[in-house]
Order: structure tokens, then C-alpha cells, then sequence
């Protein structure tokens, strides 16, 4: 698959009403949303089963019905965060048993409305415990949790048997990876990258010398690398958006709006945003495919959409390897 550089990422046009919600949202608005990315040359879309509960893809599936797989972007997807219908506001736990992810892409397959998944992901390393992001922490692992050796061997038993075109892993180690690659190529990872967080160095660079694609995601940090939030913006975010309760947004806060704020110079002397900054540097990184960013409305898409022609100079560089060490934001290197 020939990518573009820029998918659209549909995590924030989930919805409320579960853990990892953004607060409300208009589902045309999103529809609209995700076609405008398309109309101005994004090619493929990431999302999950568990953004919304289910939400997310279902608005995937709209704004690409009635276009023929020839034409239509490529849908990528993940498994593995299995919720409770019963009590949605519970944070999902992390489950890659056979059969449950056997359900899970029978179910995707039927949302977003197409035959085949071009690039089926697993969310989390199965633990057998609930996904607790917004707490810091991403549970510990239980004595039911499934082996990776188990679960990868199904993921590339659904490429064998056509349900998906290519297999990756999201948010696993390098450790992780080699086991997984001794049983079947990882043919892509998604870790999250970007100016803050840049802890994933080590699986880019294992990706790079392993011929697997890499697609980053949240790199504007769940949008404080946009240059449009500020302390009172956080304070004001509706109840029920996820970041409300985050260490970005809490204790990180001020530390973060500093690199933010690093980029706003570079962005005026190449005349684009201050979020076409933070992708760039983002793509700039050996080994980055792609990056995925979000967007609820249209408009916000403009906003970031010529990341890819941005080319930051050593100098650029340079000034924001020097923010990121003396602002103290996050871990990593901090520079290509």
C-alpha cells in the first residue's frame, strides 16, 4: 500500500459517553470532516473498534459508503479493548483471545461496511485487565492474559485468509516485536510520537531496520502542539473529555505548552501553523511512514493538512531539540 504521509485519525470524532470520550460531537459534522481530509489527498484512516464503542468506525463506514475498493482510502483498524455493553463508562480491558478477536473483526468488518481491512492492528498488549490511560498506567497483567505468540499467530491467520491485507502492532515493545516477528512479519507498528512524547524511539528504530512500516500517532499530543491551547483552554474542557484527567494536561501541562510555544517562530518563518510544525518534525524522524492526526471539524483539518510539504532545516531542528531539553516535557530524544 502506497500511503500518503498524512491519515486521518478518528479517535476524536468518537463521541461521549465512554472512558476515552472527547466530549460530545455531531456526527455529520464528523462525516464531513473525515471527507474533507480525503478530498484533500489523505488516503487511508485509522480507527478502532473501541473508539466510541463501535461509534467511530460506524462514521468511518458512512463517509466512505458507496465507493468501490478501488477508489476508496484504505481503513485501517485495531483490536484487542473489549468493553462492556453493559456498563460502557467502564474502561475497557485489554483481551486478545482468539475468539473474542475472531468477534472483533467480524464486527469491524460489519461497521465500517467493507470485505476486507487494509491494516489490522492490536491496540494494547493483552493483559487480561482494563486500559486505565487516564490514570497513567496501563494495568498490570493478569495470569488469563493471552501469550503475544497466541494472538499474533491469529493475526496472521486472518492474513492468510484474506479478511486483512497487512497485519501491525500498536503500543508494544521492541522486545515485544522481535517475538512477534519470529512467528510472522509485523508489517507495521503505530506507537505514539511527537515533540512531547518521543518514548517510542527505540520501536521506530527497530521498525527502520525490520522493513515495517511506521505510522505515529497523536502527533500534536492530543492538540497541545496545535499553538491554540493555553491553561485557561484546558480548564474550560468539557466534562467527559478524556484529557480532563490526563498528566499532559494536569501536571505536564506547563512544561508541554513550552515546546508548544518553541514552535510558534518556526512556523512563522515557513508561513504555515504551528501544528504543520509539530507533524513535520514528527515525519522528519528515520523510519516514519506516516502520522496520524485527528480532527472534529473540517476546518481543523486545513489546519494541518500541509505538514507533509514542510521541510524543517538543521537549524529548525537544532531550536527545537533545545526547547524539548529545557522545557523537561516528556522522555526520548530530542532530535532525529
Amino acid at each position: 500500500m502506497d500511503i500518503t504521509r498524512l491519515g486521518f485519525g478518528s479517535w476524536a470524532v468518537s463521541g461521549s459517553g465512554w472512558t476515552f470520550g472527547w466530549g460530545d460531537t455531531d456526527d455529520a459534522e464528523s462525516i464531513a470532516a473525515i471527507r474533507h481530509a480525503f478530498a484533500s489527498g489523505v488516503n487511508w484512516v485509522d480507527t478502532a473498534a473501541v473508539y466510541g464503542l463501535g461509534h467511530s468506525e460506524e462514521l468511518v463506514g458512512k463517509a466512505i459508503a458507496g465507493l468501490p475498493e478501488a477508489d476508496r482510502p484504505y481503513v485501517f483498524t485495531k483490536a484487542g479493548l473489549v468493553w462492556d455493553p453493559e456498563n460502557p463508562s467502564a474502561a475497557p480491558r485489554r483481551i486478545m483471545k482468539p475468539a473474542s478477536v475472531r468477534r472483533e473483526i467480524e464486527d469491524s468488518l460489519r461497521r465500517l461496511g467493507v470485505e476486507r481491512i487494509d491494516l489490522y492492528q492490536v491496540h494494547y498488549p493483552d493483559t487480561g485487565e482494563s486500559l486505565e490511560y487516564a490514570g497513567g498506567g496501563f494495568g498490570a497483567v493478569s495470569p488469563n492474559a493471552t501469550p503475544l505468540e497466541e494472538y499474533w499467530q491469529v493475526m496472521a491467520d486472518l492474513k492468510a485468509e484474506g479478511k486483512v491485507r497487512a497485519i501491525g502492532l500498536s503500543n508494544h515493545s521492541a522486545e515485544q516485536l522481535d517475538a512477534a516477528e519470529a512467528i510472522a512479519h509485523v508489517d507495521a507498528i503505530q506507537p505514539p510520537f511527537s515533540a512531547i512524547n518521543r518514548s517510542a524511539a527505540a520501536e521506530i528504530g527497530w521498525a527502520k531496520e525490520h522493513g515495517t512500516a511506521v505510522i505515529g500517532y497523536s502527533p500534536l499530543q492530543s492538540g497541545l502542539l496545535t499553538g491554540t491551547f493555553s491553561a485557561e483552554r484546558v480548564a474550560g474542557l468539557p466534562e467527559g473529555d478524556w484529557r480532563t484527567g490526563h498528566a499532559d494536561f494536569t501536571t505536564g501541562l506547563a512544561a508541554n505548552l513550552r515546546v508548544a510555544e518553541a514552535l510558534r517562530p518556526i512556523a512563522a518563518r515557513h508561513g504555515v501553523s504551528v501544528a504543520e510544525v509539530a507533524i513535520a518534525w514528527v515525519l522528519a524522524w528515520p523510519g516514519l511512514t506516516g502520522a496520524i492526526v485527528g480532527a472534529r471539524f473540517a476546518r481543523q483539518v486545513d489546519g494541518w493538512i500541509g505538514a507533509s510539504e514542510v521541510e524543517l532545516t538543521q537549524a529548525d531542528l537544532d531550536e527545537v531539540s533545545a526547547a524539548i531539553d529545557a522545557s523537561g516535557a516528556g522522555t526520548g530524544p530530542s532530535r532525529p
